[in-house]
């Protein structure tokens, strides 16, 4: 045997040894630490799916697509029982899907819930032990110029780890003429094929954006979906499966403090009558601390803790009010299917029926149907804002409402809270008036 062939035994004996060693402190720097932390929250998502179009934006695991059978992506724990998050467009056309952890090991997952217009998407996996999340921070505050860091799938590199800063904040790009982005983080942190659905890290550690596309042809131009908007599509997601089985009976809002730490609140909204939460004490204006054994940061949180209670089995809940924190006893119930015109009703204080369409179309020919005002609630919203018996309802913030179905489609969007004062646009005496509804 030749000399030179020796060499490689005394390299991987020094790699062994170093690899015992955690490094000098003067090398572990804030990135090294946070890679540390983050990266067994990273997975790995590899597919075989059908591939999109080119364009001079595009997401990172369509270049290129023509020369593609394979998918691959990169997914963001966000509970210890495998509820992973990732974009939309990884999980697209998907006939097989896998999830690799960190340790190596591989599992199938299934797609429980997918937001097209946010390219957001909820996936499941089964393991037998917890599983490590990453801390999410809010996207209210970030600064043009802070440092970023991506952790991905990179062309099939696992766990590549790129940094950067934040470039530019509210970016609105388009993919294609049928797909484009509102206020997305653009970065300069290398974002690769394989890198969507990974997450955009702040030097805390904390999840900032979940990267989503590139530009095509451009060097360390890379974008992110901010990490509140993601709380809020994914919030809506799990709420969606809970709602079929659970009622909690208090309805909630984010809050954002970001001189604390985590930043995130969440804020019980209001109650409804005689439901759960009125039994256990609860308040309007209560924070949530804890749920069961999790404590509770933000919307998220309380989603994902709720979607595995059962109907009638006790959770302990920690709330803080302004004379301290307070335990209390919330027994969820059996979900409660509200029909669109009770609905109306709870949160509008109005009842409604289908206007004779003839009485519209004498009125105002533009008008392809509206809904007549039966009954109004005493001091309800729909009264304080001056709603009467007789007007036709025909508009609710920036839809129009030609039958029941489409109010109740306003009333359930997961940012109605930002809506008030809500707009309404009624018609009377043949005139279209608009009225603005508060927060009931």
């Amino acid at each position: 045997m030749s000399l030179h062939r020796l060499v490689p035994l005394g390299v991987i004996v020094t790699c062994v040894v170093a690899a015992a060693w955690a490094g000098p402190a003067s090398r572990r720097s804030a990135i090294v630490e946070v890679v540390e932390r983050v990266k067994p929250a990273v997975v790995n998502i590899h597919s075989e799916r059908s591939t999109g179009s080119n364009g001079t934006l595009q997401r990172p695991e369509a270049v290129p697509a023509q020369q593609r059978s394979n998918g691959m992506g990169t997914g963001i724990i966000i509970d210890p029982r495998g509820y992973i998050v990732t974009n939309h467009h990884v999980i697209e056309d998907v006939s097989l899907l896998r999830v690799r952890l960190s340790d190596g090991t591989t599992h199938v997952a299934r797609v429980l819930d997918r937001d097209r217009e946010y390219d957001l998407a909820l996936l499941k996996i089964d393991v037998p032990r917890p599983l490590p999340t990453i801390p999410i921070g809010t996207s209210s505050d970030l600064m043009v110029g802070e440092t970023v860091i991506a952790i991905g799938n990179a062309f099939g590199y696992e766990h590549t780890v790129t940094v950067g800063i934040i470039s530019a904040l509210h970016r609105d790009v388009t993919l294609n003429k049928d797909i484009s982005y509102k206020s997305l983080i653009q970065t300069d942190a290398s974002i690769n094929p394989g890198n969507s659905g990974g997450p955009l890290l702040n030097i805390d550690g904390e999840l900032i954006g979940v990267n989503v596309a590139i530009r095509a042809g451009a060097q360390g131009i890379g974008f992110a979906i901010p990490s509140d908007q993601m709380v809020m599509v994914v919030t809506e997601m799990l709420a969606r499966r809970r709602r079929n089985d659970v009622w909690p009976g208090f309805g909630y809002r984010n809050r954002i403090d970001v001189r604390q730490s985590p930043p995130w609140s969440l804020e019980v909204e209001r109650i409804e009558n005689a439901g759960p939460a009125e039994k256990a004490g609860l308040r309007s204006g209560d924070i949530i601390v804890r749920l069961g054994d999790v404590p509770v940061h933000n919307s998220l949180d309380i989603e994902r803790i709720l979607l595995h209670a059962k109907p009638g089995e006790p959770l302990p809940v920690r709330v803080r009010r302004a004379d301290g924190e307070q335990d209390l006893e919330l027994i969820p119930q059996p979900s409660q299917v509200v029909s669109s015109s009770e609905l109306a009703w709870r949160k509008l204080g109005l009842r409604l029926n289908p206007a004779p369409s003839e009485a519209i179309s004498r009125s105002n020919g533009t008008l392809r149907g509206g809904l007549l005002v039966t009954e109004v609630q005493p001091n309800g919203p729909g009264a304080k804002a001056g709603i009467q018996r007789g007007d036709i309802v025909v508009g609710l913030h920036q839809w129009e409402t030609i039958n029941l179905d489409n109010v109740a489609y306003v009333l359930r969007q997961p940012e109605l809270s930002s809506f008030y004062p809500l707009k309404v646009f009624l018609l009377r005496n043949g005139q279209v008036h608009k009225g603005l509804i508060p927060a009931d």
